[in-house]
């Protein structure tokens, strides 16, 4: 079994169990995201940085892009060990939210929807759906129980914006909680008005927090 790096990053409050699980795209890092839990400005919340178990050009990637079965297959069993090794630290499936960026965003939908318990929440941002017709084949009841906000743009030359709405099209004709969000990016986080969408799905997530 592959063991995935990661950097946890405590929430403010130090007896919040409440954890984000953030997986990076394409030859970036946890380096690359150690802005993240700063800008998403949720003090209750722990954030968990993790590392795709390939090196890639000085980064790190979940699959490879010719041959992408092999790895997805890999990388799902990776982070569902992950998964189950926080519920046994006292973090629990539906206290986490797992998101991720272009393959991150891949990897985020694989596992979140095959995984059988419920999230806090899945946020997909400019990626895709690895074989829909597969997942949704083979995806179990809880997956219909997942809340999934995926975000995108027009301009993103690297995943192409139709294709990856035609597959959560796919999701929601299925019956998925998936939300569908578009802003004028390319293949990026559009500041503040992206972070802002995030938050507020996040944030969805624990209705205890919100409501108090």
């Amino acid at each position: 079994m592959t063991t995935l790096d990661s950097e946890f990053i405590p929430a403010r409050d130090k007896h919040s169990r409440r954890l984000m699980v953030m997986l990076h795209g394409l030859g970036d890092s946890i380096e690359g995201y150690r802005w993240f839990p700063e800008a998403l400005a949720l003090p209750w919340l722990n954030f968990l940085l993790v590392n795709a178990p390939d090196e890639y050009y000085g980064g790190f990637s979940w699959f490879d892009l010719d041959d992408m079965a092999p790895g997805v297959n890999r990388s799902r069993e990776a982070l569902f060990a992950l998964l189950d090794n926080l519920a046994a630290k006292n973090f629990p499936p539906e206290q986490i939210t797992l998101g991720g960026f272009s393959q991150g965003c891949l990897m985020t939908i694989e596992v979140g929807l095959r995984y059988p318990h419920r999230l806090a929440g899945l946020v997909g941002i400019s990626g895709w759906v690895f074989e829909p017709a597969k997942l949704l084949a083979e995806i179990p009841p809880t997956a219909k129980q997942q809340r999934l906000l995926c975000t995108h743009g027009p301009f993103d030359m690297m995943v192409p914006m139709d294709r990856a709405h035609a597959h959560i099209k796919r999701l929601q004709a299925a019956g998925l909680n998936a939300e569908w969000r578009e802003f004028p990016k390319a293949h990026t986080i559009y500041g503040e008005e992206e972070l802002a969408v995030i938050r507020k799905f996040v944030s969805a997530g624990y209705p205890a927090v919100v409501g108090g």
